[in-house]
């Protein structure tokens, strides 16, 4: 695991939605997190997102047995990652693009529904530069719904 300072190893880190839309750029409909806890500055957090049946793209992935598509399932994961890289690199990093480089190993264990709650737990595996990699999981009341280790950049404007 990755040497981390006792001033970054604060647990118990809670950011709500209104903050998540200060650190990253996305907006409704495509904010896939509603909040993250638990950060650890430089190592870990978890997104949470409520998966509603109001989400607009239920109304055609499936009418008749809504399931959230996995590209999104994978989307939350990268926003809970941006949360983490934002908090981790400081007010100087908010705002800015995080763009996805790879996605390997992904895998979707479970369908989701509406009503279920996501818990999408993201573990910083390495960084270099402007380029960081993630493991991430996704569970649903303690349940592994998908999985996959991913790539992204953040990049100044």
């Amino acid at each position: 695991m990755n040497d981390v300072s006792p001033r970054e190893a604060v647990t118990g880190i809670e950011i709500d939605i209104t903050r998540i839309m200060e650190m990253i750029p996305h907006r409704y409909p495509f904010l896939m997190i509603d909040r993250v806890v638990d950060v650890i500055s430089n190592v870990s957090a978890i997104g949470v997102k409520q998966v509603s049946y109001n989400e607009p793209y239920f109304q055609g992935h499936f009418p008749q047995r809504p399931v959230m598509p996995g590209v999104l399932i994978v989307e939350a994961m990268a926003q809970t990652a941006a949360v983490l890289v934002v908090h981790t690199l400081g007010p100087d990093a908010e705002g800015k693009l995080v763009y996805f480089m790879s996605v390997d190993n992904a895998r979707f264990r479970k369908p989701v529904f509406p009503g279920q709650t996501l818990m999408i737990h993201v573990r910083k595996d390495r960084n270099r530069g402007n380029v960081w990699r993630f493991i991430a999981e996704v569970k649903s009341d303690g349940v592994l719904v998908a999985e996959a280790t991913y790539s992204a950049m953040i990049l100044d404007d």
